[in-house]
């Protein structure tokens, strides 16, 4: 069994067609039909059911595919890292969502390049599930983000829980209340501005997802580009918006900023990086990120690359 057999089969698992998976494959059709039933041969198990139309893969056949993706995707995550550690170029790309630029992470990389200085930082701002993308593929050797993606090539390291707050217009009724906290039911009835409105998924599922755990529908919302569109709009007086607490100075004269009862409401911060990669460079990021929470008094969970 080679990884072509496996390419071949999951081409053909997901399009349930042999003539369009060859298509896919820019293979003619005979070749993959005989290369599948080898496949099946040297098992001993058929794995595709070719009496249903259109294909159906047999239990076994269900099996083989969930597993064969897993092991496609490590293989080409040590196809990236290999590549990227063979045409090591001096320097560190790190992936990020632009909230965690308003927390730690500027002094991290200050922190960082006096470790390294002749190590070049090459900054991209990426969603989540981006940053997944390019680990994989080798664009990147970190991504910082807030959400969690299950991926088999990727290690998630939770680095804290940061608190969410609300922002609203500086003359909102909450302001002039002198409210010092809320709930997420006291947003119901506002116009929510959601960012960003894409690429999805992204932290409006986050937001909506909080609503939805509460059994809590808001009655509006308005997806916008990104979390300064929404900030500008709150300072407009045309909603209000959910931001970590890292934000909660910007245009202070203009919005009101109020934590959620209790602070159990928080959005995490996660460093991914890809799994069994293991180099120096990462270990003192992820050093240094420690050092400046333990300054800062955050409460975390140490973890080791």
């Amino acid at each position: 069994m080679e990884l072509r057999h496996l390419r071949y089969f999951v081409a053909m698992a997901e399009e349930k067609s042999f003539s369009k998976a060859a298509e896919r494959l820019f293979i003619s059709q005979p070749p993959l039909s005989r290369q599948i039933k080898q496949l099946e041969e040297e098992m001993g198990v058929l794995l595709i059911d070719r009496d249903q139309r259109p294909l159906k893969l047999t239990e076994a056949g269900v099996f083989f595919y969930e597993n064969a993706i897993q092991i496609l995707k490590k293989s080409d995550n040590l196809r990236a890292m290999t590549m990227r550690k063979g045409k090591f170029d001096g320097s560190l790309s790190i992936g990020f969502v632009a909230s965690i630029l308003y927390g730690t992470l500027p002094r991290v990389i200050s922190r960082f390049r006096k470790v390294y200085p002749n190590i070049e930082i090459k900054l991209h701002e990426l969603n989540s599930w981006q940053q997944t993308q390019a680990l994989t593929n080798g664009k990147i050797d970190v991504g910082f983000g807030r959400l969690f993606f299950e991926d088999a090539s990727v290690r998630r390291i939770l680095l804290r829980e940061e608190s969410l707050m609300v922002a609203v217009p500086i003359d909102h009724p909450i302001i002039q209340r002198r409210q010092s906290t809320i709930t997420i039911a006291d947003l119901a009835n506002e116009n929510l501005l959601l960012y960003p409105k894409a690429p999805r998924p992204s932290f409006i599922d986050f937001v909506l997802g909080l609503f939805e755990e509460r059994n809590i529908e808001p009655s509006s919302f308005s997806e916008v580009s990104e979390l300064h569109v929404a900030l500008g709009l709150v300072a407009a007086g045309e909603g209000i918006t959910i931001v970590p607490r890292a934000l909660e100075n910007l245009r202070g004269t203009e919005i009101g900023y109020i934590p959620f009862e209790d602070g159990l409401l928080t959005s995490p911060v996660i460093m991914n990086v890809r799994h069994f990669d293991k180099s120096d460079l990462l270990k003192t990021l992820l050093d240094v990120t420690y050092e400046l929470y333990d300054e800062e008094r955050f409460v975390y969970r140490r973890e080791e690359i």
